[in-house]
């Protein structure tokens, strides 16, 4: 699993891995049972401070989707939530959407972040 952090997003840097991993479980790309990353390699290769790496580890523990084990690491116990077709359908004609009209990543974003709070 590629793990990209963008430092130039207003989103904190272990949010953005929290979201990453969260994401990656939804669509089944990461199976229960499956390890994540040693805290220490993620980090080296992110170019992250370990704490940043073990704070999204311990939300995503929190949050029950990873289980930690002293000597074996991060390991991905949730199961891929139900069939999200038709939501990834909706975002894909969001996404096209945006790119007609030139809006950028961040301001789709922001306008999907706004929809959701109110």
């Amino acid at each position: 699993m590629l793990f990209r952090i963008d430092p130039s997003l207003d989103e904190t840097l272990f949010a953005q891995l929290v979201t990453q991993v969260r994401l990656a479980v939804a669509q089944g790309v990461l199976q229960p049972g499956e390890r994540l990353p040693a805290a220490r390699e993620l980090a080296a290769s992110l170019d992250l401070n370990v704490h940043t790496v073990l704070r999204a580890y311990q939300l995503l523990r929190d949050d029950g989707l990873i289980e930690l084990r002293r000597g074996r690491g991060a390991i991905v116990t949730a199961r891929p939530a139900a069939d999200h077709a038709k939501l990834l359908a909706a975002i894909d004609e969001v996404v096209r959407e945006a790119r007609a009209l030139r809006f950028s990543p961040e301001a789709t974003a922001t306008l999907l972040k706004e929809a959701f709070s109110s």
